[in-house]
């Protein structure tokens, strides 16, 4: 999930902003290899996570869904798989998109959860 909350921007207008991904990793058989959540982190069952810090955005071949992005560690913790990680890429995104639904003072704070599915690539 994207998520997204109702937020007043500083010329008094609104607009969902961002907030965080909160996202499942599964490999391409569909075996649970972590979680994708706030920082950008990245966290692997054996405890080891990658901070990320966007380098590049991409829109990518479609307008519905969020773009596609290039990321270099920002910071790494323990020794399991994530340990070395030096760069995450984001691709075949779909969905993920603020709401289409109108932000104002009537829903300010509200929080909208908006499913995405994604390419993760890690690379030492």
């Amino acid at each position: 999930m994207q998520i997204y909350e109702c937020a007043q921007k500083a010329d008094g207008s609104y607009e969902w902003t961002f907030k965080a991904p909160e996202a499942v990793l599964e490999s391409r058989t569909g075996a649970s290899l972590g979680k994708h959540y706030a920082g950008p982190t990245w966290g692997a069952p054996d405890g080891s996570t990658v901070v990320g810090e966007v380098r590049a955005r991409d829109p990518g071949p479609s307008s519905t869904a969020i773009p596609w992005l290039l990321l270099a560690s920002k910071s790494n913790t323990g020794s399991g798989v994530f340990a070395g990680t030096r760069s995450i890429q984001r691709v075949d995104t779909v969905g993920g998109l603020a709401p289409a639904t109108a932000c104002a003072a009537g829903n300010l704070k509200a929080v909208a959860k908006v499913p995405y599915t994604a390419t993760y690539y890690f690379y030492r």
